[in-house]
Order: structure tokens, then sequence, then C-alpha cells
């Protein structure tokens, strides 16, 4: 009985330890990740189109549950003083950068999300519930800090609020897509993965080309992208989700994605940025989904073949009766 309860312990102490070293790596990632968006600010620490720290943080309550919400919130206190936000807006700030990916969490789990965005179901439940509907909250409450500390003035609410909640539901259908499912796809022959490695330089240069060239050629990143989706789904369409997106939001940094006033450019940016995520998730999901059907039918029809060929079998043994050995 004593050697039980020792192992019981030990399991429970393991279990509190990754745990903790778990919470420890996401309070890490959400800050490391933060300084990069802030780096990739359009206007320096305040108008950020690209928030990877809310992927960070719904893909890793989808993998870890809700006891890592902890490292959340350390991640975004940290990020928030960093800023040089007062006190009591750094609290306020931090709680909707916690309650959104939690709301995120909730409505995906609530309504079977699957991680592996293998179903058009998924898709959709990413964009419309993990993205666009529970970024909301941190946008709402992150508006509401900055104004009750008298950093923004009312009149500048309604902006501050759009942006900041296209910047982080950019960051969850950009970033949470890579983080969930192209860790699942690292084992594969050495000719797929020749074949991904030259799809993900060849994306690199295009999007390096597309947005900082005055010609307006973005549209020739989606060829690649639809490539990717097709031929490999999420494993490296995400990715080649994540390369479009940092060019684009690295060029609008520099001034070069467009030639016209702030709002304009976040307006085609944060467009372009949409339609890329959309075209890489919806269609890697709906591919994933129809090769599952396939697969499916095929192995109803083995089955279907398998049985027909048994009961043939059996047919022509009892035609034939028994078997006498001669003598």
């Amino acid at each position: 009985m004593a050697n039980v309860c020792t192992q019981v312990q030990h399991v429970a102490v393991n279990a509190t330890l990754r745990t903790v070293v778990t919470i420890a790596a996401i309070a890490l990632a959400y800050y490391a990740t933060a300084q990069v968006g802030l780096v990739l600010a359009l206007v320096k620490g305040q108008v950020t189109p690209l928030w990877l720290p809310t992927g960070i943080a719904v893909a890793a309550l989808l993998m870890s549950g809700r006891r890592v919400w902890p490292g959340i919130t350390l991640g975004a206190f940290a990020t928030n003083i960093s800023l040089g936000a007062p006190l009591l807006s750094a609290l306020l700030i931090t709680a909707g950068n916690t309650a959104a990916p939690l709301l995120a969490w909730y409505l995906l789990t609530r309504f079977g999300f699957r991680p592996a965005l293998d179903r058009l179901k998924d898709a959709l439940l990413l964009v419309f519930a993990g993205a666009l509907g529970a970024m909301s909250v941190s946008a709402l409450v992150g508006a509401a800090a900055l104004r009750a500390g008298g950093v923004i003035p009312w009149n500048d609410v309604p902006a501050v609020v759009s942006v900041w909640w296209t910047g982080d539901a950019m960051g969850v259908l950009v970033f949470t897509p890579l983080l969930l499912t192209v860790p699942r796809h690292w084992n594969a022959p050495p000719r797929r993965l020749a074949e991904a490695a030259a799809l993900l330089v060849v994306t690199a240069v295009i999007a390096a080309f597309v947005t900082t060239t005055e010609s307006r050629l973005l549209f020739l990143v989606f060829p690649m992208l639809i490539w990717a989706a097709l031929r490999f789904q999420h494993a490296v369409a995400a990715p080649c989700a994540v390369i479009i997106a940092v060019a684009a939001v690295m060029s609008a940094a520099s001034g070069h994605f467009v030639a016209h006033d702030l709002l304009t450019t976040m307006i085609v940016l944060q467009a372009f940025n949409g339609s890329v995520a959309l075209t890489g998730l919806i269609l890697s999901a709906v591919t994933s989904e129809r090769n599952e059907a396939r697969q499916a039918i095929e192995r109803a029809c083995e089955q279907l073949a398998d049985t027909v060929a048994r009961y043939q079998e059996d047919g022509v043994r009892k035609r034939l009766g028994p078997v006498v050995p001669p003598g």
C-alpha cells in the first residue's frame, strides 16, 4: 500500500512539474513573440497588425488545456509592463489578453473543434469563434483600459478597438494553425520533404518580391499557397501563410507595402493577410476532409469486396459438399 501511495505521489509531482514548465514556456514564448510583434509595428509600440502571442495563447490552451492559462497572464503582464503602461492599465489589459484566449478555447471545445483542422467545420470555428469572436474581448478591454488610464482620448477608442481586434484575430488565423498542425507531419518521406522545402523557399522569395514592389503583384503568392494546401494541407500551407503575412507586415513597417496613409495601409494589409490565412486554412481543411472521405470509401469498398469473396467461397463449399479423401 505504501508503494502505491508513493507512486501516486510521484505521478502527481511529475504532472505538476510538467504543468509548471509548460506555463513558464508559454509565458516566455508569449513575451518573446510580443517583442517581435512590436518590432513589426507600423507605429512604434502602437499599431501592430499581426499579434503573434494570441496565436500562441490559443494553441497552448487547445493543446495543454485551460490549466496553463497563468502562462498567458504572466507573458501578457510582462509585455504590458515593458511598454510602460500604468500598473492599473497593465492589469486590465492583461485580464483582457487572458480572457480572450480562454473564451476562444471554451467556444472551440464547446462546439467540438478538432485541433487537426481536418474538417471545414474546424476551420470555420477557428475563424469565427476563435479569432473574430473571442478576440473582440481583448480589444474592448484593452481600449477601455487605455481610456481609463488617460492614455487615449474618447475619439480614438473606435480606431484602437479595430486595430487591436484585427491584430489579435490575425495572430490566431495565421499562427495557431501552424502550431496545431505542423508538428504532426514531420515524419514524411524524403521526396515530399524536399518538395515542401522547395515550396517554402519559393514562397518566401515571391512574398519578399511582391510585398516590396510597386507593381501590385500580390496575387502571385496565391498559386504557391494553393499548391501547398492541395499537396500538403496545413503541414506546408500554414508555414506558407506565416511567411507571406510576416513579409507583408515587414514591408508595411518599412513603408514599402502601400504608398498611402496609415489607415489605407492597415486596411489593405489586413485584407491581404486575411485572404492569405483564409485561403490556406479553408482549402487545407476541405482537402483533408475530402481525402479522409475518399479513404473511408476505399476502405468500405475493400471490406465489401472481402465480404463478397468470403460469401462466394462459402457458397462453393456448400455446393461441393464435404471433401472425402480417397481410399
